[in-house]
């Protein structure tokens, strides 16, 4: 949504209860069903064994299937597809890598609690918009062990943590690189904002064909009208007396305020260096010869602008008396009524919502991006001002969403500061991250055994 120089991904305020509260971990378990397995011959069933050990850790040819079969899936969805060979050498490199630093995780004395655990899962099934039990059915379903599931999730996590120790420890921002950051942002901005004019006009008008003797006078006319201008006579009054324009320089010659690329480019460089106030030299063109006025001129602002949305909401908070599934036929209902005009958003909202912001009629004020759990964020993103959302779940419950407004807004000195250190962090984190994972892979053992199949 944000047209501007770079999201806001930095920026976390309180803003109602569906604030950032924790981290989302999107994760997903590749298996194949039993009916999938069940397909294969045996021989391939059979197949698995042990391709590459990792320091002490096996990798099998099952694992680097799996894996393989995923990229290529992930790969298909976003229209780059992958070929078997490519994938299955991806697969094998980044499981090295990850077991690689899950081990160095573990030497250092990371672990994953019970409760961290529980809250991944709890991610991942509000992440696929399912409750806990519904997603521990889908994977029985699939043929994946409960078990089996929680310790991706805990490798996942060990890796992240990793990660983030080892790599965040390697970054350094000094106050230098986000002042040149911001100033290559505005000058950015600026080149793309064009500046707005509002020039005042006198024309005196050259017919066609007309000799150097019938084009003199009206020369000198022009300069006349220019000298008088500069000396303080009313420009207005001038183009009233003198201007052969269609209008016969009515509202005073004012052409209106527009963007620059709006004007003829002579117009535009023959004002470039004139401040508010100041009359052009006499020019030429086709129609004659042109007195400008420079009446107003709004540059670009110096200040980085964001993209913010007004919304409103109504949450419904799932308990043993309130299903997802009730909770979601509830609120399709009563979107299709808001829809309708049958229902009005803000005294549903008033009525019927389990948030602080339910005495505002749902009305969650302006927010910057980067502000609301990613889920919510997202289908909000997506809504015109006016639309209604289909019921969405989230951590908190199941919320109808309505977006009000969207402006442009400037950014405050803190937010701007802020924002640079984060993306000038994230480009950091990326180069960090390849430096210590190859570092990582450079010390550990890997001893490569059979083929993947």
């Amino acid at each position: 949504m944000n047209k501007h120089l770079f999201p806001v991904r930095a920026l976390c305020a309180a803003c109602a209860s569906v604030c950032l509260a924790a981290a989302w971990l999107p994760l997903t378990v590749s298996a194949q069903s039993p009916a999938t397995a069940a397909s294969r011959p045996a021989a391939i069933r059979a197949a698995d064994f042990i391709v590459a050990v990792v320091n002490v850790e096996p990798i099998t040819n099952q694992e680097v299937q799996n894996l393989s079969n995923r990229l290529q899936r992930e790969a298909q969805a976003q229209g780059r597809p992958l070929d078997a060979p490519e994938a299955k050498r991806l697969a094998l490199e980044q499981l090295i890598n990850d077991k690689a630093q899950i081990q160095q995780a573990r030497d250092a004395g990371i672990s994953i609690d019970e409760e961290a655990l529980n809250q991944a899962e709890a991610n991942v099934a509000s992440s696929n918009q399912l409750t806990r039990e519904a997603l521990r059915q889908r994977l029985q379903q699939d043929g994946v062990a409960l078990a089996t599931f929680r310790e991706q999730l805990r490798n996942q996590l060990l890796l992240t943590r990793v990660r983030e120790r080892e790599v965040e420890a390697r970054i350094r921002i000094s106050d230098i690189e986000v002042e040149q950051f911001l100033q290559e942002q505005i000058k950015a901005q600026a080149a793309r904002v064009p500046v707005a004019l509002n020039l005042a006009m006198v024309l005196i008008a050259v017919p066609e064909n007309s000799t150097e003797e019938q084009i003199k006078p009206l020369e000198a006319q022009a300069r006349e009208v220019a000298r008088r201008a500069r000396s303080g006579e009313s420009f207005a009054e001038l183009a009233k007396t003198f201007s052969q324009t269609a209008d016969r320089g009515a509202n005073g010659g004012a052409l209106g305020l527009r963007p620059a690329d709006r004007y003829p480019e002579l117009f535009v460089q023959a004002v470039a260096a004139l401040p508010v106030g100041g009359v052009s030299e006499v020019l030429r063109s086709g129609a004659g010869f042109h007195v400008l006025k420079v009446l107003e001129r709004q540059q670009a602002p110096a200040t980085l602008m964001v993209t913010q949305t007004r919304a409103r909401h109504i949450l419904l908070r799932l308990s043993p008396q309130l299903t997802q599934a009730q909770a979601l036929a509830q609120l399709s209902a009563l979107r299709k009524d808001i829809v309708s005009g049958k229902a009005d958003f803000a005294e549903a909202a008033k009525r019927l919502s389990q948030d602080g912001s339910a005495a505002q009629g749902g009305d969650l004020g302006w927010a910057n991006p980067g502000m609301f759990v990613p889920e919510f964020e997202q289908t909000m993103n997506r809504l015109r001002p006016g639309q209604v959302a289909e019921p969405l779940v989230s951590r908190f419950g199941v919320h109808l969403i309505e977006v009000t407004d969207r402006r442009d807004a400037p950014m405050s000195d803190a937010e701007q500061r802020a924002l640079a250190r984060n993306v000038l962090r994230e480009k950091k984190l990326d180069e960090a991250y390849v430096s210590w994972a190859e570092d990582v892979r450079g010390r550990a053992y890997v001893e490569m055994r059979e083929p993947v199949q």
